[in-house]
């Protein structure tokens, strides 16, 4: 299979394009930055500017498959202008192949993939959330959500099938929630944030990649939530980061207007609370690797 990645040299795009040079697919990748244009047998870039409207086309020649990892990161400071980057990087890149597409009566797109985020789904302690609730988050990364979502869904306009894959929090050494997380513990002041009762629903890095490479091999469609069968607390989260690295963990919590102090807005993403179902995903047979958190954390930090 030819799959074009936007956003392949990301976290997710970079486990997800080696596991698929992996098993012989052929790799197109878009990249802004010409610099990081290769060429080898199996792996191709191409370059684009979305918030321009430029992008290279040579790069749907012969693909069956679109998988769009793109988007500016929400782990940075929420300024009004960083606000706007983090919803323009992912509907401009969706709407630029979306009309590239519209217009290319010969194209051989078979499969549109969007990730998305469990940021889609309201804050609750308490509520356990599948893909067809209706309830939906109305703060700010809830909107770009929506936003992504539905640009996304344009595809099917054009007769192409769709899969958005609503993502957690994804583990891993190289970067990342995980990373920022271990530093504090590996300093022995390690500590839950607010009551440390939020849910946060997570999976680890290789398995977020065989999930985009599942949905591709069987050409599932719909939405799925991209997570672990076993949501875990903030608190016990943290509080298995210190086992697994063997340090204290008896700090007390982090007070959420502190939080706000350092971080601004953007600290709304350590205390909102999402528990999520990957039940819908796994009707699917698809087995996750690590269901289960401290294996997942001993083969991330024990590397």
């Amino acid at each position: 299979m030819k799959i074009l990645i936007c956003g392949a040299t990301g976290l997710i795009g970079s486990a997800l394009t080696e596991l698929c040079l992996q098993e012989n697919h052929q790799i197109h990748y878009l990249t802004t930055r010409k610099s990081k244009i290769e060429t080898s047998e199996n792996y191709k870039g191409f370059h684009w500017n979305p918030a321009e409207g430029e992008i290279d086309e040579a790069c749907l020649e012969g693909v069956d498959a679109i998988v769009n990892l793109s988007g500016a990161n929400i782990a940075k400071r929420w300024t009004e202008s960083y606000k706007q980057e983090i919803m323009n990087s992912r509907v401009d890149t969706a709407n630029i192949l979306f009309k590239v597409l519209r217009n290319k009566k010969d194209h051989t797109i078979k499969h549109y993939i969007s990730a998305s985020g469990t940021a889609i789904y309201p804050s609750s302690l308490t509520e356990y959330y599948a893909e067809d609730t209706e309830k939906e988050a109305d703060d700010f990364l809830g909107k770009v959500v929506k936003q992504w979502e539905l640009h996304a869904n344009q595809f099917k306009s054009i007769e192409i099938p769709v899969t958005i894959i609503r993502t957690g929090l994804v583990l891993s050494e190289k970067g990342g929630v995980l990373v920022e997380m271990a530093k504090p513990v590996k300093y022995g002041v390690g500590a839950a944030m607010g009551s440390g009762k939020q849910w946060q629903s997570w999976i680890h890095l290789d398995d977020i990649a065989r999930v985009y490479v599942h949905v591709l091999s069987k050409q599932i469609t719909g939405v799925y939530n991209g997570v672990s069968p076993n949501p875990t607390t903030n608190k016990l989260l943290t509080k298995e980061i210190a086992s697994v690295l063997k340090k204290p963990f008896f700090m007390p919590n982090i007070p959420k207007f502190m939080m706000k102090l350092v971080l601004g807005e953007m600290s709304t993403l350590l205390f909102s609370s999402q528990k999520v179902s990957s039940e819908k995903l796994e009707s699917t047979v698809f087995q996750h690797k690590f269901p289960a958190l401290t294996p997942a954390l001993e083969n991330l930090l024990k590397k």
